[in-house]
């Protein structure tokens, strides 16, 4: 059978474009809430407060999707709730509305995360997870790429017309939507949906294999240092880069990412998926530590570029691999739960980060998050067992 079937063609499309509607307007979202009178502090209390709520979200619908044995309706209501979030942001611009709209695009995001990737992990074999994975990011990332350029062109002949584009990045949305009718559900012996808390994470923690919270603690340990890409992005505008420049080298990123993900993917189920990962941690410290010394802009490219192939060689291969020390009944939830923890980490690790920057400047901040996933590869290389499926 071959490993790319009809399904994760269409989730992979799906994917793609909301991605490039999430990303049209990813680039302009501060200056558009700066100019609409958000200030600084309400724009971060806005992303926290959002990115909470599709934290916690992912392992409640995750459990409640495992409990339904149903995924195509979660990831069908999730896609639409970020879709219609798009134009939401140009029609209503009060905070309290403005707050309203990221938080369904975040709930959308936690309602298909855990049944998404459920249907990936379905329509793998345990030896061509990081295939299907891989190739899924791949097409993700892209949207990744398309989406940040079509930005750049509008706003090089419509300059400070934000309104406008959360409408056009309505389209990509709506297709996407489309596209998820596409998607059926297999049969299966559904099961009585039961309740589930709000905190499923914490409470499937308790149940987990053994494995899996071994892995659990280095992802988490993991994204604890991983802050938002926005710092990497100020180092290299520190190093004297345009904002348009700024712009090219995320998009290169996001670029090298797509192009990588999939070829890793195959060979992460060649020679083992923990392997690839380890390698990926390795790899976002050597970035790190390049970002701590180097202050030639040119040097970012590459910088960049290991980058690009750390981000391919660890998400899916991530969520490949949790998928396969885990029941498959509870697939969603334990994909869900990481996804969700994971989340909330990665913003006290922002949080981390901005603190350290302030008092003790670019430089250290960069060695520590380098520092810090060197000692998380070790953690992981050392404790966690490699199955031969993993």
């Amino acid at each position: 059978m071959k490993p790319i079937t009809r399904i994760v063609w269409i989730l992979s499309l799906i994917s793609l474009f909301t991605d490039m509607a999430s990303e049209m307007l990813y680039p302009i979202m501060p200056i558009y809430l700066k100019s609409i009178g958000f200030s600084i502090i309400l724009i971060g209390v806005l992303e926290g407060f959002a990115e909470a709520i599709a934290g916690l979200s992912k392992g409640y619908f995750g459990k409640l999707s495992d409990n339904s044995g149903r995924r195509a309706p979660f990831v069908r209501w999730g896609y639409m709730l970020s879709a219609i979030s798009k134009p939401m942001m140009a029609i209503f611009v009060f905070p309290v509305w403005i707050f309203w709209a990221r938080t369904i695009d975040r709930i959308g995001k936690g309602l298909r995360t855990g049944a998404r990737d459920a249907m990936l992990s379905d329509e793998a074999t345990t030896e061509t997870k990081g295939t299907v994975f891989g190739f899924h990011r791949s097409m993700d990332t892209l949207g990744a790429v398309l989406g940040p350029l079509l930005a750049l062109i509008y706003l090089h002949y419509n300059p400070e017309q934000y309104k406008l584009l959360c409408f056009i990045a309505f389209a990509p949305g709506i297709f996407a939507v489309i596209l998820s009718f596409f998607l059926k559900d297999k049969k299966t012996t559904e099961s009585k949906i039961k309740r589930a808390s709000f905190f499923v994470s914490f409470a499937y923690w308790k149940n987990s294999p053994l494995e899996y919270k071994k892995l659990l603690i280095g992802l988490l340990a993991f994204a604890l240092f991983n802050s938002s890409d926005t710092f990497l992005l100020l180092r290299a505008k520190q190093s004297g880069l345009s904002d348009s420049g700024v712009i090219m080298i995320y998009i290169f990123y996001n670029l090298v990412y797509a192009l990588f993900a999939f070829p890793i993917g195959i060979i992460a189920d060649k020679i083992g998926l923990k392997n690839i990962f380890i390698a990926g941690l390795l790899l976002f410290a050597a970035t790190y530590f390049g970002m701590s010394i180097n202050t030639n802009y040119y040097l970012y490219f590459i910088l960049f570029f290991v980058y690009g192939i750390y981000a391919a060689a660890t998400e899916g291969i991530a969520k490949a691999w949790i998928s396969n020390i885990t029941d498959k009944k509870n697939t969603a939830t334990a994909i869900g739960t990481y996804a969700g923890v994971q989340s909330i980490f990665a913003l006290l690790a922002s949080s981390f980060a901005g603190l350290i920057w302030f008092y003790f400047g670019a430089s250290t901040t960069m060695f520590i998050s380098g520092l810090a996933t060197a000692l998380v590869a070790l953690y992981i290389f050392v404790v966690i067992p490699k199955p031969s499926k993993v």
